[in-house]
């Protein structure tokens, strides 16, 4: 049997164009040092797309930081536009990153996305950046 997936189409096709805060950075005095950063947002919250409901989750990021390294306010406010904002959890860890390269360009990162339980399944998504 086919599946539906007609509820779906078209509902994340302007996720990397989505205008989201800026992350602010400031100006890293041990860049000739190799250390990681670690930022843990254990209160993250988007929308379902498809049921509207919250997702909860934990979003950790580590970072090597080169020349940059990012503000902890403006990374706070930058993950709360998400409560508002429907997006699949693949696409929110993604579009997570991406906006946290931008932001500091560091020498590597990693991000790991645990959605709490929905419908008995729990998701974990991790992706990396390799300068």
């Amino acid at each position: 049997m086919a599946k539906d997936t007609s509820s779906y189409k078209g509902l994340q096709k302007n996720i990397r164009r989505l205008k989201i805060p800026r992350i602010d950075t400031w100006l890293n005095q041990y860049n000739d040092k190799d250390y990681i950063v670690t930022l843990e947002s254990p209160e993250f919250t988007c929308v379902c797309p498809k049921t509207g409901l919250p997702d909860f989750a934990n979003i950790t990021i580590q970072y090597r930081p080169d020349k940059w390294c990012v503000e902890l306010k403006s990374f706070k406010l930058y993950m709360l536009y998400y409560r508002d904002i429907g997006m699949f959890h693949e696409h929110a860890v993604n579009k997570i990153l991406d906006d946290f390269v931008r932001s500091c360009r560091p020498r590597w990162a990693y991000i790991k996305g645990e959605f709490n339980l929905r419908g008995g399944i729990k998701t974990t998504v991790s992706a990396e950046y390799k300068k």
